[in-house]
């Protein structure tokens, strides 16, 4: 079934105030049985509002029968030969206990990197992201499925040794994250297919030697509207202003400065429920990067390493809501989203962005 958007902005803001993780037992139905396939319609006699402002698309919404978790779906196997960071589960098997957890974010101290033999180790991590992101993209075509995507991706990443570092990260089940038109983030790979017209992006990281290395970029699938290449083309500009304000001894609240003042005036706005992180050893940590007009303290030094990740969505309404699955994020009006994402290396003479190749 296909709904005009109004419809389906209606059934997500239903969905958001009926399920909760303790409903397990009796989750909810919508009065109609959807597919993951919704769309505002580009007839002259349905044109709403909403596509005036935002476009025509299709939204992606939960599958029904409304399923809470992701313990259906079953993760790829990974040979035992592949080193793999603290987290994941010593056994791989499809029986596996859930993943031992991360140390805990809020106590997850900020730790500069500043060893010659780490630095190396670090930067091959991030420009293997940057070649993975690279070759995710050429998957990126009309009638294929994010699954493809996915094992495309988890082939090889392990065919070269390494960990693709979403795969059981705090029970995620799948090898990278692919976020379609209305979802800001964090969009589980599964076999709807790429439609004409669509925004996708794909996040990789990797775990290699030792280190992560962490990249993002959304890609357009055939024509997309004027509107949706806005949105990628204003996303990609955040991003920059955001490398843009770092430097060693410049503040971390200027990045959340400089994409404010680019998207003032524009009807855009920037998600604010979703940092850039410190990474290396560990897959995130201090310091948090806000990506909004923040004041919070602290300023860079040599060895920071970390991630500028803005989620841009159209309008200037930033809520969202969590899907079923617990990671899935969608705006809550429908509106689209697009994410780009680098590493940066704060150095004693700028910056290295590390996995732009």
């Amino acid at each position: 079934m296909r709904l005009p958007t109004p419809c389906s902005r209606t059934l997500l803001q239903s969905l958001s105030s009926r399920v909760s993780p303790g409903r397990l037992n009796s989750l909810p139905r919508c009065p109609q049985t959807l597919t993951r396939r919704l769309s505002s319609s580009p007839s002259k006699d349905a044109q709403s509002e909403h596509d005036l402002r935002y476009g025509y698309y299709d939204v992606v919404l939960p599958q029904e029968p409304l399923v809470w978790g992701t313990s259906y779906i079953i993760p790829r196997v990974v040979p035992p030969h592949i080193p793999k960071p603290p987290y994941v589960p010593e056994f791989l098997g499809p029986d596996a206990d859930g993943p031992a957890a991360e140390e805990d974010m809020s106590s997850s101290r900020r730790k500069l990197i500043t060893d010659a033999e780490d630095l190396k180790k670090l930067r091959t991590s991030a420009r293997f992201a940057g070649e993975v992101l690279n070759f995710a993209g050429t998957f990126v075509q009309e009638g294929r499925t994010t699954d493809e995507i996915d094992a495309a991706v988890h082939e090889l990443v392990l065919a070269c040794g390494a960990y693709p570092s979403p795969l059981r990260y705090k029970g995620f089940p799948k090898s990278c994250c692919t976020s379609v038109n209305n979802i800001v983030t964090h969009g589980i790979p599964d076999e709807r297919p790429l439609e004409d017209g669509d925004i996708v992006n794909v996040d990789i990281t990797v775990y290699m030697d030792g280190f992560h290395g962490d990249t993002s970029r959304t890609f357009l699938v055939g024509d997309v509207d004027e509107k949706g290449r806005e949105l990628v083309e204003i996303t990609e500009a955040a991003l920059e202003a955001g490398i843009a304000a770092c430097g060693p001894g410049r503040p971390f609240k200027g990045i959340g400065r400089a994409i404010h003042n680019l998207l003032r005036g524009k009807d855009f706005c920037v998600s604010p429920q979703f940092t850039g992180h410190g990474i290396g050893r560990d897959f995130h940590r201090q310091p948090w990067i806000l990506h909004h007009l923040n004041d919070e303290p602290g300023e860079m030094q040599p060895g920071d390493c970390f991630t500028i990740e803005p989620a841009i969505i159209q309008g200037t309404d930033p809520e969202s809501i969590t899907f079923p699955d617990g990671w899935t994020v969608a705006t809550a009006n429908c509106a689209r989203s697009a994410q780009a994402e680098h590493m940066v290396l704060i150095t004693e003479s700028g910056t290295e962005v590390l996995t732009r190749l």
